[in-house]
């Protein structure tokens, strides 16, 4: 699996990322907009239940000014930082990462993403993304998350 990238992001540490002699290893872009897509902070919807029980619903600041109305930036993702380690946790997971990863197929950026989620162990949950390109040439990624369980 070595074609497969692994990034560590925990929600609330931060990211650990590549760095090369020259500085931060540089990707195609498909990387960081992957990256950008899973771990910027989505506005939660009504219905959803803010994890520190405050009404902040977090966000985007330029979703206000998107190109296509009601476009968001980023994924839920961090509402479920403080969640117990259910299957329907998990579910959720996957859930949100596709709903943040969407656009890449309907900007014609993948023909497809195609998400797996699971308990990678005890406090981590593990996403993989396997991104089809229009070319048919795939992209895979594994980022493991770090849960701090309510």
């Amino acid at each position: 699996m070595s074609d497969v990238k692994t990034l560590f992001f925990g929600f609330e540490q931060g990211a650990d990322y590549a760095i090369d002699a020259l500085g931060l290893t540089a990707d195609d872009g498909l990387e960081t907009a992957v990256i950008l897509s899973l771990f910027t902070d989505r506005q939660a919807e009504s219905g959803d239940i803010i994890p520190d029980a405050t009404a902040d619903r977090r966000g985007w600041w330029a979703d206000m000014f998107a190109d296509v109305p009601a476009d968001k930036i980023g994924s839920r993702l961090w509402l479920l930082h403080r969640e117990k380690q259910l299957q329907s946790v998990v579910i959720r997971a996957r859930e949100y990462a596709q709903e943040a990863l969407d656009w890449l197929v309907e900007d014609g950026v993948a023909k497809a993403v195609n998400i797996t989620t699971a308990i990678v162990r005890m406090g981590v949950l593990g996403i993989y993304i396997e991104i089809i390109r229009p070319d048919s040439t795939v992209a895979k990624y594994r980022f493991e998350n770090f849960w701090k369980a309510a």
